[in-house]
Parts: structure tokens; C-alpha cells; sequence
């Protein structure tokens, strides 16, 4: 049973660098212009992957990369199904990776703070 648990982690190397490449060379779509895939989570029964992404710019153009992406991801996961070994192809579900951003606002709010005990 023990091999069994580095199964989905495996399977989401495996998915991150396929939706990765095929994003950098296939997709044609405009509104996934410039999608990072921060990381993937895959359930323990391989059924469901969880695909973080980071996407510049404003909310709307957030929410285009996301419609982007949901609609390629039945061609994304036909190139997952050649890479991986799995009778099973997880569904792929798409999700903003918000971390960068809480990043960098906790950094501005701390310059901030910095700026006024200065003063």
C-alpha cells in the first residue's frame, strides 16, 4: 500500500509539465496568454486535478484566462492521457493561485507600516 500514496503526486508532476508544455506550444486561445501553472493536486483516486494558476493583470482578464483554460481542458487532458499510465484520466479543474498576490500585498502593507514609523 505504502507505493500507493506517491501515486498522486507522481500523477501531478506528470500533469503539471504536460499542461505546461501544451499550453506554451498548442493552446492558440488569446485569453490564455501568459498562465502559469503554480501546481497541480490530484485526489487520492486519481479521478479529480486541482490545476492552480497564476494569470497577471486585472480580474476580468483573470477570469478570461480561467474560461480559456476550462475550455481547453478537454484537449489538455487527451495530451495528459498519452503521457500517464493510468487506465484514468483525472478531470482537470482549473483554479487562481491567489499566493503571489497575498504575497506581494502583505509586502506592500509591511513597506507601508515601515514608511510610517519613519515618519
Amino acid at each position: 500500500m505504502k507505493g500507493s500514496s506517491r501515486r498522486p503526486e507522481q500523477m501531478a508532476e506528470t500533469l503539471r509539465q504536460v499542461i505546461t508544455d501544451s499550453l506554451a506550444r498548442e493552446i492558440r486561445d488569446p485569453r490564455v496568454g501568459f498562465v502559469t501553472v503554480t501546481a497541480v493536486l490530484v485526489s487520492s483516486d486519481l479521478s479529480h486535478a486541482r490545476v492552480m494558476v497564476s494569470v497577471p493583470g486585472e480580474e476580468a482578464e483573470k477570469s478570461r484566462a480561467l474560461e480559456g483554460l476550462q475550455s481547453a481542458a478537454g484537449f489538455l487532458r487527451s495530451r495528459a492521457a498519452r503521457a500517464l499510465t493510468t487506465r484514468t484520466v483525472p478531470e482537470l479543474h482549473f483554479e487562481l493561485d491567489r499566493g503571489l498576490e497575498h504575497a506581494a500585498r502583505i509586502n506592500e502593507l509591511l513597506n507601508t507600516i515601515k514608511r510610517e514609523d519613519r515618519d
